[in-house]
C-alpha cells in the first residue's frame, strides 16, 4: 500500500506589473502569481496543483494549502482515487479550516491547489491527460467524482447519472472530433486597459492573423476610452483584409455566431468590467458601449450579487447585450443561484476559484441541465494549461456541445511549464495528448528558483522588487 508521505509549496510570482500584462479598471496592477503545492507518496508517486493571485496575499494562500495538505499525508491515494467525491468532502471537512471559509475565500482557493495536485497524481498514476482520466470514466464514477452537497435541489445524483449515461454513445466520436479540430478558444491578450492604442491594434491583428475569431477586452474605467478602443479592435476583425490568406469568412448567422453580436467577417467581441460597477450603473455604461456590438459584458458587478447579475441582463435583453460571469463565483452554491435565477448567459468556471476538479464537476453538470454554455476563464499564469482539460471534459462527458463554447487563451507565461497548453492555426485549443503530463501544470524547476518570492534569483536581484 502506498501512502502520501510529505508536501512541498512555493510561492512563486511573476513580475507582470512591469508590461500591464492583467491590468483591469479593477486591478490595476498584476504580478501574476502561483501558490504551488506538489504532493508526494510512496512509490515515486507525484502530483502538481496551483492556484492563482496577482501578488501580495499569494504567501496566505501558501499557508493555508500547508494547513489543508496535511490532512492527506498518511492516506492511501488508491483509496481517495476510488470515490474522487469522498475525498473532496474529507479534505474540505477540516472544521476548524471550515469556520474561517466556509466553502469561500483563501480556503476555497487553497483547496482547489490540493484537490487538483490530488487529481494531477491520479492522471499519472494512470499514465492519461487528466481529460482523458476523466472522459474514460463511467457515468457512475463520473458522478462519484463529484461534489453534491448542496446543489441537489438544482441537480439530483440520479439526475447526473442519466445525463451522462444519454452522452455515453457519442463521446468516442467527440473525441475524434476535437482531437482534429481542436477546441474552440477566445483571445484576452489584445484588451488589457494598460495597453498603448498602437499595442492594441498590434496585437489585435496578430489575433486575427493566428485564426482567431472571439476577442475580448477590458473595460469600465472610462466610458469614452472603451468606446475608442472597441472601435479599434472592430475596425480590424471586422475588415477582412486582415484574415489569414485563404481563410473563408465566417456566417455570422449560423448556429455557432448566431445572438453574439458577430460583425461581417463572422468576428465576435465580449467585454469584460471585473466588477467594478453598480447595477444600474452597470445597465446604463453598457448600453453606451451599444455601438461596438459585444456579445455579452463579463463580470458586471460583484460576483455573488445573483439577483444584481439577473436585474443587469433584464436591463440588457433589449439591446441584445448578454451577461457573463464566474470567474469569482467562489462556489458550486453560487453557480447554481446564479442558473436558478436566470442571471446568466454565459457560465465562466474557474480553475482555481472552485476547489479543484471535483468541483467543476458539479458546475459542467449543472450548467449543462440548464442549458449554458461554459466558457471558462483563463486570464493567469497556468490557468490556460488547466482549463482546456475542463472544456474537454464538458464537451466529450457532459454537455456534448462546443458549438457555442469558446475557451479563453492568453498568451502569457505558459514556457514555464513543462507542457504548456498550444493554439492551432485556427485560433484552437490543440488537445494535450501526453501520457506523463496529468492536468498539465508541473512546473520548471528553473521557474521555481528564479521565480520564488521573496527568494528567488529575479527577486533577489530586484532588491524585493514590489
Amino acid at each position: 500500500m502506498s501512502k502520501i508521505t510529505h508536501f512541498e509549496i512555493h510561492d512563486v510570482r511573476f513580475p507582470t506589473s512591469l508590461t500591464g500584462d492583467g491590468t483591469d479598471a479593477m486591478n490595476t496592477e498584476c504580478d501574476y502569481s502561483s501558490a504551488y503545492v506538489s504532493l508526494f507518496a510512496t512509490g515515486g508517486l507525484v502530483g502538481h496543483g496551483m492556484t492563482f493571485t496577482i501578488g501580495r496575499g499569494n504567501e496566505i494562500v501558501c499557508q493555508t494549502i500547508a494547513q489543508l495538505a496535511k490532512r492527506l499525508v498518511g492516506r492511501d491515494p488508491e483509496s481517495l482515487f476510488a470515490n474522487m467525491g469522498k475525498a473532496w468532502d474529507y479534505m474540505c471537512a477540516d472544521p476548524q479550516m471550515r469556520w474561517i471559509g466556509p466553502e469561500k475565500g483563501v480556503v476555497h482557493i487553497a483547496a482547489g491547489a490540493v484537490n487538483n495536485a490530488l487529481w494531477d497524481m491520479f492522471a499519472r498514476v494512470r499514465g492519461k491527460p487528466l481529460w482523458k482520466l476523466i472522459v474514460d470514466m463511467t457515468p457512475e464514477e463520473l458522478v462519484d467524482a463529484t461534489a453534491f452537497r448542496y446543489i441537489t435541489d438544482a441537480i439530483t445524483r440520479e439526475e447526473a447519472l442519466a445525463m451522462l449515461k444519454a452522452k455515453e454513445a457519442g463521446k468516442k466520436e467527440r473525441e475524434a472530433t476535437v482531437k482534429e479540430i481542436g477546441y474552440p478558444a477566445y483571445v484576452t491578450s489584445a484588451g488589457w486597459l494598460g495597453y498603448s492604442d498602437e499595442k492594441v491594434a498590434r496585437l489585435t491583428k496578430e489575433a486575427v492573423t493566428a485564426g482567431f475569431n472571439h476577442f475580448k477586452m477590458k473595460v469600465g474605467a472610462d466610458a469614452a476610452n472603451d468606446l475608442r478602443r472597441g472601435k479599434i479592435i472592430r475596425s480590424i476583425i471586422d475588415d477582412p483584409q486582415y484574415l489569414p490568406p485563404g481563410k473563408p469568412l465566417r456566417d455570422p448567422n449560423s448556429p455557432a455566431l448566431q445572438g453574439k453580436n458577430a460583425g461581417p467577417t463572422g468576428a465576435v467581441l465580449m467585454i469584460d468590467a471585473n466588477q467594478v460597477w453598480d447595477v444600474p450603473q452597470a445597465i446604463e455604461y453598457v448600453k453606451s458601449l451599444a455601438e461596438i456590438k459585444p456579445w455579452f459584458i463579463e463580470e458586471p458587478t460583484a460576483p455573488d450579487d445573483i439577483l444584481g447579475h439577473a436585474a443587469i441582463r433584464r436591463g440588457l435583453k433589449d439591446s441584445g447585450i448578454g451577461v457573463a460571469t464566474g470567474e469569482h463565483a467562489h462556489n458550486r452554491m453560487v453557480f447554481k443561484q446564479l442558473l436558478q435565477a436566470e442571471a446568466i448567459d454565459v457560465c465562466q468556471i474557474d480553475s482555481c476559484r472552485l476547489a479543484g476538479v471535483s468541483e467543476v464537476l458539479s458546475v459542467l453538470l449543472m450548467a449543462a441541465k440548464f442549458g449554458v454554455p461554459v466558457c471558462p476563464h483563463a486570464g493567469g499564469v497556468g490557468l490556460c494549461e488547466y482549463v482546456i482539460h475542463l472544456s474537454l471534459i464538458d464537451y466529450i462527458a457532459v454537455s456534448g456541445t462546443m458549438e457555442r463554447n469558446v475557451l479563453e487563451f492568453v498568451d502569457h507565461l505558459h514556457e514555464h511549464f513543462l507542457y504548456p497548453c498550444s493554439i492551432n492555426e485556427n485560433g484552437r485549443y490543440t488537445v494535450p495528448s501526453n501520457p506523463l503530463e496529468g492536468y498539465s501544470i508541473e512546473m520548471y524547476k528553473e521557474s521555481i528558483a528564479e521565480f520564488e518570492w521573496p527568494t528567488g534569483s529575479y527577486w533577489v536581484k530586484a532588491k524585493g522588487g514590489q
